[in-house]
């Protein structure tokens, strides 16, 4: 998920009356004036802190005439809630770090192995000879296709099919890893790259 978004959804969190709408959405769907009264607040306000909860992807409407009623995108805020988490989980600072010398030697280290695994599973048009399957060498491979996608870009199902197979004809399985390593993220069909920090990282693997 986007950092952008994930500022949006913190954002949107930041006003205790938003944080007791999605509680009382949590319970059920409910109208604007049905809100304004369980809070007591006016109709305007109700509308004021829909447009951020909306904006945040927290909350969904329906209309029935002249009723809204809002209803709460559980999944929405789980998966926004998760990747926070895991861009917390990825920064910190891991007891018996290595120092500023040794990580310099493990960069350069890991690099040299990176460029090794391309010139091995690439051909030089640029194919994808065949799937690694150590994860760490799959991990690497995964890593270069995602240079040719561009971060903040809307993909379709269609799209990244079509970006993979300039690759490798398994389209489908690439698709699903992109995924799985959270590389991507899909909703409704649209695929969108993630911030790096959440990409499972080939350095992390034993």
């Amino acid at each position: 998920m986007q950092l952008d978004k994930l500022v949006t959804f913190y954002k949107a969190l930041g006003d205790p009356t938003r944080i007791r709408i999605l509680a009382l959405l949590a319970n059920g769907p409910l109208h604007g004036q049905a809100l304004a009264g369980k809070l007591g607040v006016t109709p305007p306000t109700i509308t004021h802190h829909m447009v951020k909860l909306r904006e945040a992807g927290l909350v969904y409407e329906r209309r029935e005439k002249n009723t809204i009623t809002f209803y709460l995108h559980e999944t929405n805020l789980k998966r926004s809630s998760e990747a926070i988490w895991g861009v917390i989980e990825k920064a910190k600072k891991q007891p018996g770090a290595a120092s500023g010398m040794e990580k310099e030697q493990m960069d350069v280290s890991m690099e040299a192995e990176k460029a090794q695994v391309i010139k091995n599973f690439f051909t030089v048009e640029g194919r994808l000879k065949q799937i690694p399957a150590q994860r760490k060498k799959k991990l690497i491979v995964f890593e270069h296709l995602m240079r040719g996608l561009q971060a903040g870009r809307k993909y379709t199902e269609q799209e990244i099919n079509e970006y993979i197979q300039k690759f490798h004809e398994d389209y489908a399985t690439i698709r699903r890893e992109f995924i799985m390593n959270h590389f991507m993220y899909r909703e409704n069909g649209i695929y969108e790259q993630n911030p790096r920090e959440l990409w499972a990282k080939p350095e992390e693997c034993k």
